[in-house]
């Protein structure tokens, strides 16, 4: 049987963490439900009270490839590092030489950074052999200091 994964993130703010990984992921905030012009008008119309509007929020990919990412609102703070985390994978795979690997990283970042991401860490491992090209990552935070991978 096939199973659809969603995944899920604990927030202080889902509207703008939502915003930013739509960005981030090229993906797009969920549409409202049908015959509604905006999730406002939607959750006005289904009764709940406005200071819940932003107890979630969603965003998915617009080409229908890629999972659903759901924002719930938590008012908890991050206890530490993430136990999971995304990978955007730009620099071309293993077989991209590294430089090549590196100026893409590099660009993919200087773009987050502009979405409001934080630069955490670098890591860069040289090449040991003719068959091993060395390894490059960049180590994130969005907003709210969850952290993920460009590599």
């Amino acid at each position: 049987m096939a199973r659809s994964v969603q995944i899920v993130f604990d927030s202080r703010d889902p509207a703008a963490l939502s915003k930013f990984y739509a960005a981030a992921l090229d993906y797009k905030l969920q549409d409202p439900p049908a015959g509604y012009g905006s999730w406002d008008e939607a959750l006005k119309a289904f009764g709940v009270p406005q200071e819940e509007w932003n107890s979630a929020s969603a965003v998915v990919d617009p080409q229908g490839r890629g999972p659903r990412i759901y924002f719930q609102q938590m008012d908890t703070p991050k206890p530490g590092k993430n136990r999971l985390h995304l990978d955007f994978n730009v620099g071309g795979g293993p077989s991209a030489p590294l430089d090549e690997r590196r100026k893409r990283i590099d660009a993919e970042v200087d773009r987050l950074l502009g979405l409001g991401a934080r630069t955490h860490n670098t890591v860069e491992l040289p090449m040991r052999s003719a068959a091993e090209a060395g390894e490059y990552w960049v180590v994130m935070q969005d907003p709210e200091g969850n952290e993920f991978c460009v590599q």
